[in-house]
């Protein structure tokens, strides 16, 4: 029944999207978001400066303090036991040992854990953020190998680590899917991909496919793949006050400040002003700091122990309960036509996920908006296993999903005799090619442009093994990078403009190392006219107006509606403050604008009135002024998205099989660029990231336990120093009419197409086409072509 019901929802859900976007796409252009340009969009001052972030200081001093450093009196401290089997219960759990171990406070199992609501699902309301529906140690059911069957608390770490230690659970094992094969065989519709259609199909494509000149048809496979933020996901918590009246106070290290708290309420059965979130600094996101098991089993110890509680996993912790990116099994094929261009597109495949949790992994979404083709198919499945729940990861889908389209693509440029970058211009679409909606901004192909002669990529030759020096074979690979623009809903901003012509901005925004407090202060800055010093940005903390969620590259654009929305009362409130006796006397808010620390007549350089005088003359200490962001309706009227382009160079030893790469270079069409410098380190990080992906990343998984073999720095081999190389980064600052400040979000584009660019330029240092990731040694040892 609930399957007939899930079918029922979805199909209303995509008629409502689809009655939406006609209305939204026939309303006047200045109902919209940037409908009226805003002026901030060209201007050069605070806005796309070099500025150093403003938590730095704080930082490199120590001062910056995160969610396992936040002291407490009297605070014990947590240590989680792990399941060892995939599927089954637990039969019986001694914990008499570890109870009598020196230091424990407490140990809970389901059999004296109090009674708490599932999670709500990620997505399933608009505040709900949790990773996974499964209730958490509520019985003795397993549902993963690795997931918590009991806590410890005590004294000291060390102690909770040696009790925790003690127990020894006994399971009575069941059946459990632990083999993608097996799952695949029964993949399932998800119903909807993040609220888009599962299948989008223009003309048939199959057909068109069969009947092309140039054809290319492969299969392409990406591995799981683990969250390793430098800081390990902790948090510590307390309740505070008693019955009724109590109130959970969470120091975290969340992306998702307002959902936490929304959902620890739902957990808790409590009011959500009973919560309280609190996260200033986070050590690194990536979609990974969301809302897990540890921070519902801390907060319920603590209301056993009546004690505060800090529980930090250790890293084989994080792999433990803590999901990553998904496997995928990609299928892409193309019909290329005698003129260069496509006549068929299809993109389909499997992503394993489990079926309590709603992460689909949308790798079919960059084929439903890059090339124009004469027809299109795309479609997804899903494959149910018993594992730990998988989650966002940094560009979820785009990621792996630009690897296997822009792979094809390369194989397609080759069978056709042309340039790769010269396929992709002639297929360039005049507008989304599956929606028919108009591009907001788009400027690939001079990213193209300008990318392919700073590198170099006259040089390249287009027949494979063409360049050596001793061992190493030398080859360079491009492919497309591409992200949606996304700005979520229900932000809101508090100014506060005090009598010295100071502004501080307030919300619950994260900042997560990407610059967001720094980005926002320029903006601010910029827009009311004041140099960057005078501005202060308070963001990390549930008490401030509302933010949204750190995640989709969003952020940066939804504070800066909010501001943007503020700002605009904040001039209001001005003008009724200034009086009579103001030369801004009578004035309306559209004919008065902000400069130079204060408010003056457009076109009228000679009246002015500064903040302080405003303020003076009025006798306010201070003006405060708090709005929410509009709709994100842009987002319904045209197709928006970041692209870039992606170059690599590589070296191959034909001795033994390793990949270095030695140059890389990004040139981006991402909007307006706020920041230079932080830009630029967001941009790299995605890039190396994505190096990772495609050469070293790789979530070992035993088929037969279910058990993650290497969750550990030593055998999860991220890159590093000598895995990096010289990297640069380029944009062409090409403002988005229909963004806030012109900007489009930068935070995952980064790692889209690097997977691409590094397996097509192996290729063509070596010949040999690397289909599934990680690219290593033994994929390319016993298997390159005889040197010609």
């Amino acid at each position: 029944m609930s399957s007939i019901q899930d079918t029922v929802q979805n199909a209303l859900q995509n008629t409502v999207q689809k009655v939406v976007d006609t209305a939204i796409g026939i309303v006047p252009e200045s109902w919209l978001p940037g409908g009226t340009p805003d002026p901030l969009m060209h201007r050069h001052g605070a806005i796309g400066a070099q500025v150093s972030r403003v938590d730095g200081p704080l930082k490199v001093q120590g001062r910056a303090r995160f969610a396992a450093e936040v002291p407490m009196e009297g605070l014990c401290h947590a240590a989680l036991v792990y399941s060892t089997i995939a599927r089954g219960r637990v039969e019986s759990i001694g914990t008499e040992a570890a109870e009598a171990a020196p230091g424990v406070v407490l140990v809970m199992t389901h059999h004296n854990a109090p009674r708490l609501s599932p999670p709500p699902l990620i997505m399933s309301a608009p505040n709900a953020v949790g990773a996974s529906s499964l209730p958490v140690m509520q019985d003795g059911e397993i549902h993963w190998n690795g997931q918590p069957v009991a806590l410890v608390l005590a004294e000291t770490q060390e102690q909770a680590d040696h009790a925790a230690s003690l127990i020894a659970p006994v399971y009575q094992p069941a059946p459990a899917i632990t083999s993608f094969a097996e799952a695949r065989a029964n993949a399932r519709s998800p119903g909807t991909i993040l609220g888009q259609p599962v299948e989008v199909e223009t003309g048939d494509a199959e057909a068109a496919l069969a009947a092309a000149p140039f054809q290319v048809d492969q299969i392409y496979r990406t591995p799981r793949y683990n969250h390793n933020a430098i800081e390990l996901h902790a948090a510590t918590v307390a309740w505070v006050g008693e019955g009724e009246a109590a109130r959970l106070i969470v120091h975290d290290e969340t992306q998702m400040l307002n959902g936490t708290a929304w959902s620890l309420a739902q957990v808790f059965g409590i009011a959500e002003d009973r919560v309280e979130v609190h996260s200033p600094f986070v050590g690194g996101g990536f979609g990974g700091k969301a809302l897990w098991d540890h921070q519902i089993l801390a907060a319920a110890a603590a209301r056993i122990a009546k004690r505060p509680v800090r529980i930090m996993l250790s890293r084989e912790g994080v792999f433990r309960i803590v999901g990553g990116r998904t496997t995928t099994e990609q299928r892409v094929a193309l019909g290329g036509k005698a003129d260069g261009t496509l006549s068929a597109l299809i993109h389909t495949g499997i992503a394993a996920m489990t079926a309590h949790n709603n992460c689909p992994e949308q790798f079919t979404f960059p084929a439903r908006h890059l090339y124009a083709a004469d027809a299109i198919k795309v479609s997804q499945a899903v494959a149910d296993m018993d594992v730990i729940a998988n989650t966002f990861m940094r560009a979820p889908g785009e990621s792996v999903g630009t690897f296997a389209l822009e792979c094809a693509l390369d194989e397609m440029a080759e069978a056709m005799g042309i340039d790769p970058i010269e396929f992709r211009r002639r297929i360039e679409p005049e507008k989304d090619p599956t929606s028919g909606k108009a591009f907001s901004s788009r400027y690939l192909l001079e990213a193209y442009s300008q990318g392919a002669e700073r590198f170099g990529w006259e040089r390249r030759s287009p027949k494979p093994r063409s360049r050596r020096e001793g061992e190493w074979l030398i080859g360079m690979g491009v492919a497309t990078a591409t992200y949606p623009y996304l700005r979520m809903p229900g932000g809101a901003v508090r100014l506060r403009l005090t009598a010295d012509g100071r502004i501080e901005a307030a919300s619950a925004m994260h900042e997560m190392g990407m610059g967001t407090a720094t980005a926002q202060a320029q903006h601010i800055a910029e827009r009311f006219g004041l140099p960057i010093d005078q501005v202060r940005f308070i963001q990390g903390d549930t008490t401030l107006p509302p933010g949204t969620m750190a995640g989709g590259s969003s952020q940066t654009v939804s504070v800066a509606a909010a501001i943007i929305a503020a700002g605009e009362e904040l001039v209001r409130e001005l003008l009724k403050l200034a009086g009579n006796d103001s030369p801004l006397a009578g004035l309306k808010p559209g004919e008065v604008e902000p400069r130079d620390g204060g408010l003056g007549v457009r076109g009228d350089p000679a009246r002015h009135e500064s903040y302080v005088s405003i303020l003076g003359r009025a006798r306010r200490d201070e003006l405060v002024c708090e709005a929410k962001a509009p709709a994100p309706l842009e987002m319904m009227r045209y197709s928006m998205h970041s692209t870039g382009a992606q170059f690599c160079e590589v070296r191959v030893s034909e001795v033994t099989g390793e990949v270095r790469v030695s140059r890389f270079l990004g040139s981006f069409d991402c909007g307006r660029i706020l920041n230079a410098k932080t830009a630029t380190s967001q941009f790299k990080g995605g890039i190396i990231m994505g190096l990772g992906l495609a050469l070293t990343e790789e979530t070992l998984f035993d088929e037969r336990s279910g058990r993650i073999m290497n969750p550990s720095l030593a055998d999860y081999h991220v890159p590093v120093q000598m895995d990096v190389p010289d990297i640069e980064v380029i944009w062409t600052d090409k403002p988005d009419p229909h963004a806030p400040i012109g900007a489009r979000g930068i935070g995952e584009i980064g790692i889209t197409g690097v997977g691409a660019a590094v397996a097509n330029a192996v290729y063509n240092a070596t010949g040999r086409r690397i289909r599934d990731l990680p690219i290593t040694l033994d994929k390319l040892l016993d298997r390159m072509p005889d040197a010609a």
